[in-house]
């Protein structure tokens, strides 16, 4: 079987600042982000892969029905962390960007096992609606 992760959807409660933190801080590029300032799209998305975006979900949408698919969201069903992988280089210049914007680190760890192995350093910090996020670098 040939899957891919698609999408994952964070619950925020402001998506302008949480758009601002993804595209700015962490180095994201939006995704439909003109759209959503102009108000033609009820959220907006930020680009993780080629094929993976992640989508910033208004927080008071959660437990309402969607009119397009009829499926409830999913109010009540935390992430408990979700991962980057970066390049090493990526990886301290986030560093640097988060300490610049005043972004705590929240956890560190080191030989840290993930998809591609063992990664050699991992950070964890949170976004502003306290989503965790952990990203890390492979050798």
């Amino acid at each position: 079987m040939d899957v891919r992760l698609d999408h994952l959807v964070c619950w925020v409660s402001d998506q302008l600042r949480a758009l601002d933190f993804y595209e700015r801080v962490i180095g994201l590029p939006g995704v439909r982000a003109a759209e959503f300032r102009a108000g033609k799209a009820s959220f907006p998305s930020v680009r993780i892969t080629d094929e993976t975006i992640l989508d910033l979900m208004r927080q008071d949408a959660a437990g309402q029905v969607d009119e397009g698919t009829g499926v409830k969201g999913s109010a009540g069903h935390p992430v408990n962390h979700f991962c980057l992988s970066v390049g090493r280089a990526d990886f301290e210049a986030l560093k640097a960007r988060l300490e610049r914007h005043g972004v705590q680190v929240t956890g560190t760890g080191a030989d840290s096992f993930g998809a591609q192995g063992i990664a050699p350093e991992v950070i964890y910090f949170s976004d502003p609606d306290d989503n965790v996020i952990e990203v890390r670098y492979y050798a």
